[in-house]
């Protein structure tokens, strides 16, 4: 029965084969579209979680500058006038559970070298930086404790800064730089991180934290205060602590009236991939459409089929056929048209989102569960808009079949 099923079935599909082709293409623009988006939903997502993981681990980054009771920074971050050295020393020396601590005072400023010109962040810290931030130096050495007690104008560049400066791939070791008027000394270079837009960790430069206080910024106030825990699972108590100490310091009874703010790196990831999971669904539904559009074509061509055949029907019916064996028939072959449409999308969707990286840089992730569910979803339409007709024509009468013209 199941070799005859299928045999009919292909030899019916075949039987038209502009018509079955057309129907089978739709099924494959809506399965690679669902795709296509839906690994670039996911590749979204991995990239935003793989770029805050790159700005270190267990991490918790305080900011100056008070919260409404709605949550937005009432200040903007860096530019409040609240947290201090002190400050920083004193979460160090006083709250348990630290790896390490990391100040910084930041700012983007015009840096120039050898006739050459950029605009770029500079971060002012110290020599825990590298391990709290989970940077690493490609060449040369990030600046040391004695460096940064005395103030060194050394300085410390990221690749895209290097490259913009001295050309690609150039040593600038033992090369100056100037920037706001002060000669800088460079003695390294950090790894690329990747990235990109205004806040690529590439596009850097460090220097000690009290050369960019006294010679750049002009004032020792801290533009944020990284803090590495030991454990992740110690997060939520260590920025309790961390909120009771700083209001202890800056004499704040209400929390609510603080003049800092904590912003912890699970907590970011969360929001990132709840960001993201929304907008993979947002593309997904949209490329749903088209093959919600697809499986309706699959039923109006198995309408016209069941009319085409009718008097095919009551000749089966009339020679003994029973009625469940034409149901089947039917509904093979809308679900046979959705495994060939499903296959093919499977296969163009795989192609477009490479060359969606490849051509255009959009990070795409193709995963096994986004494949499996495209594949069961063209299945399921093809059982959905195939059980109809089938059940039509097996519910044709066989007299009023045979005498169909």
């Amino acid at each position: 029965m199941i070799i005859d099923l299928l045999r009919e079935t292909f030899w019916s599909l075949a039987g038209n084969k502009a018509r079955s082709s057309l129907t089978i293409l739709g099924i494959v623009i809506g399965i690679a579209s669902v795709i296509t988006m839906v690994s670039i939903g996911q590749g979204a997502q991995a990239s935003i979680e793989s770029s805050i993981q790159s700005i270190g681990s267990n991490l918790i980054i305080i900011f100056p500058g008070a919260r409404r009771n709605d949550g937005p920074v009432r200040s903007s971050r860096g530019s409040a006038q609240t947290l201090t050295l002190e400050d920083g020393e004193a979460i160090k020396t006083q709250i348990t559970g630290i790896k390490n601590i990391a100040p910084e005072i930041s700012g983007r400023y015009q840096v120039t070298a050898k006739g050459e010109n950029t605009n770029t962040q500079i971060t002012g810290t110290t020599p825990e930086y590298t391990e709290v931030r989970n940077v690493k130096i490609s060449s040369g050495t990030f600046f040391n404790e004695q460096q940064a007690k005395s103030s060194a104008k050394v300085a410390v560049l990221g690749p895209t800064t290097r490259d913009d400066l001295f050309g690609e791939n150039t040593n600038p070791i033992g090369s100056t730089i100037t920037i706001n008027h002060v000669e800088f000394k460079i003695i390294g270079v950090t790894e690329s991180k990747g990235g990109s837009g205004f806040n690529n960790p590439d596009d850097a430069i460090y220097v000690p934290i009290l050369t960019a206080g006294n010679f750049l910024a002009g004032n020792e106030y801290l533009s944020s205060i990284s803090v590495a825990a030991e454990k992740q699972g110690t997060m939520d108590s260590l920025q309790e602590e961390i909120t009771n100490l700083l209001l202890k310091r800056h004499k704040i009874n209400n929390a609510d009236d603080a003049d800092f703010n904590l912003m912890n790196q699970t907590d970011i990831i969360s929001t990132a991939s709840s960001i993201t999971g929304t907008f993979t669904i947002l593309l997904s539904s949209i490329a749903g459409i088209s093959l919600l559009v697809g499986g309706i074509g699959i039923m109006n061509m198995m309408l016209t089929t069941v009319t085409e055949r009718t008097r095919e029907i009551g000749l089966r019916k009339a020679v003994g056929i029973k009625k469940i064996y034409i149901n089947l028939q039917f509904l093979a072959e809308a679900v046979v048209l959705t495994f060939i449409g499903g296959g093919i999308g499977v296969a163009l969707g795989w192609l477009a989102s490479l060359g969606a990286t490849k051509f255009f840089s959009i990070n795409t992730q193709i995963s096994a569960s986004s494949v499996l569910m495209a594949f069961g979803v063209s299945a399921a339409v093809g059982v959905i808009f195939g059980f109809y007709p089938a059940r039509r024509a097996s519910n044709l009468s066989p007299i009023e079949a045979l005498r169909y013209e």
